[in-house]
């Protein structure tokens, strides 16, 4: 069976209604999961724990499509 990797990050954004990080160095990654369950579980903790803070957001990203998108592109060769 393939392996599906999903990401969890976040940090605080310039505006609640942009996804723009006010500071990129500071992106908390919360960690690389084996399944969208743990990663969603991960995503819920984190969200929860910062409600109060309308400027932080956490994303919860699938890497297997940025791996597929990286390997069939002919730019991700160079």
């Amino acid at each position: 069976m393939a392996q599906h990797l999903h990401i969890v990050f976040g940090g605080e954004l310039v505006t609640p209604s942009e996804n723009v990080f006010k500071n990129p160095d500071e992106i908390h990654i919360v960690g690389v999961f084996p399944d969208r369950q743990s990663a969603y579980d991960a995503w819920k903790t984190e969200a929860q724990r910062t409600v109060d803070n309308a400027h932080m957001r956490y994303f919860l990203g699938d890497l297997q499509k940025l791996m597929d998108a990286s390997t069939s592109s002919p730019e991700a060769q160079d």
